[in-house]
């Protein structure tokens, strides 16, 4: 985790005082079965929430210290807790293992980070939306492999993203639904030592599904899912981000990140305006989705278990959720201030001569009778002295020249395919696809 890219929100979740508080719950609450159960006094459990109300605080320095000596994170805690606690701490942890405690918090923490993300993603969906109808019907080319290809409208861009965000919404509300789980199975998952009735209790509490069978550790196919759908997330902002880039270059400028008072875009070059943020978020998501192979390669572990996966989780799943958090709040400010100068597209979408209009003169030469190889071969032909004229001059004035063309096509009818509403004609449909 890096200071620079964290929110305290999110931050929050992954905190040592965070986890311990979970781990405690959890303790707590399978007590508090066990003593519905009859397996241990109601007054283990209940010295337990007693001690919890009047105690707030964790003190991790000595957890750690505890740690130091026995070289496990859960004796420790246990210890800790005992010491405080008194004799009827000695209850506590009756028939579970240590993953049941690392398993079921981790899933929490997942859980907890999953809804601050979909949050993240919602405000995402709302600058976006807003951008696209402001824009629905802005003019600007389109471009295939970089170079202009026809009109699209910059308020389709924005719709494009809105629908892909709205995907990953949809992804990350499932992917929480796999991961947040609770297994209080013990040794081996067999429940030998520990009612079945106990996961179910402490799961309702805590606000997660029963694992449907674990080993000794949650099956981490759950893990590499969720892993993997940040990484998508990711690659969806970075998509975006790219696009800001391209759209930001000298040479286009149709659109650029806000540049605030004050701000500075080179220590040698006054002039500059550089896209840093959307820079930045190309980073960001080559970061995230570097955690979701680490993920998949938890997945096989040995036998029942093993803890190869656990030093692991310990790094991607802060990085991971943190990262893509700042990441989103990121993408939204910089679509949020987003400056977009339509005259600069319009600019640029002439730029080419009417070159963007080939394809209507081409369909139309076809269904004036002509073959579609020899109307390829009329159009493409003018089109390309257009090109390397580098669109000085006119492709309209050189198809009305030209006595192939003429020949199926009128002057008027030839120019009525140089129309640009034509293109956009069914931007409300997709609108009413995308946004219902």
């Amino acid at each position: 985790m890096v200071p620079r890219y964290s929110r305290p929100e999110m931050t929050a979740i992954w905190e040592p005082e965070a986890r311990f508080r979970i781990w405690f719950e959890i303790e707590a609450h399978a007590t508090e079965a066990l003593a519905d159960l009859g397996v241990v006094p109601k007054e283990a459990a209940k010295a337990l929430w007693d001690w919890w109300a009047t105690n707030p605080a964790i003190d991790v320095p000595a957890i750690d210290a505890i740690e130091a000596v026995t070289k496990h994170d859960v004796i420790a805690f246990l210890t800790w807790v005992a010491e405080n606690v008194g004799d009827e701490a000695r209850f506590m942890h009756q028939g579970m293992t240590s993953s049941d405690v690392l398993d079921t918090c981790l899933a929490v923490q997942l859980a907890r980070a999953s809804d601050i993300l979909i949050a993240d993603l919602d405000k995402l969906l709302e600058v976006i939306k807003r951008r696209a109808f402001e824009h629905k019907l802005t003019p600007t080319i389109g471009r295939s492999h970089g170079i202009h290809a026809e009109p699209v409208t910059f308020g389709l861009k924005m719709a494009e993203a809105y629908a892909e965000f709205s995907r990953c919404r949809a992804r990350l509300v499932a992917a929480r639904a796999e991961v947040a789980t609770c297994a209080i199975s013990g040794a081996v998952g067999t429940f030998a030592n520990i009612d079945p009735r106990v996961e179910e209790y402490v799961a309702g509490k805590l606000g997660l599904a029963v694992e449907p069978v674990s080993t000794q550790v949650i099956p981490r196919d759950r893990h590499a899912m969720f892993f993997a759908t940040l990484g998508v997330i990711a690659s969806s902002i970075e998509r975006l981000a790219v696009e800001v880039r391209h759209l930001q270059r000298t040479e286009v400028l149709e659109a650029e990140e806000y540049f605030s008072p004050g701000q500075k875009g080179s220590s040698a070059m006054p002039h500059k305006r550089n896209p840093v943020l959307t820079e930045n978020l190309t980073g960001l998501a080559r970061m995230v989705r570097s955690y979701a192979l680490p993920a998949m390669e938890n997945v096989a572990l040995w036998h029942e278990r093993d803890i190869s996966h656990s030093s692991v989780e310990r790094y991607i799943g802060p990085d991971a959720t943190i990262t893509l958090d700042f990441a989103l709040g990121r993408l939204t400010g910089v679509i949020d201030k987003l400056l977009v100068y339509p005259e600069r597209m319009m600019k640029n979408l002439d730029k080419m001569g009417g070159l963007v209009h080939s394809q209507r003169v081409l369909l139309a030469l076809t269904q004036a009778g002509v073959s579609r190889e020899d109307s390829y071969r009329y159009v493409q032909r003018n089109a390309m002295k257009v090109w390397e004229s580098d669109g000085a001059l006119s492709l309209l004035n050189l198809l009305k020249e030209d006595e192939d063309v003429r020949a199926a096509l009128s002057a008027q009818e030839i120019e009525e395919k140089f129309n640009l509403d034509y293109h956009f004609k069914q931007v409300d449909t997709i609108f009413a696809r995308v946004f219902g």
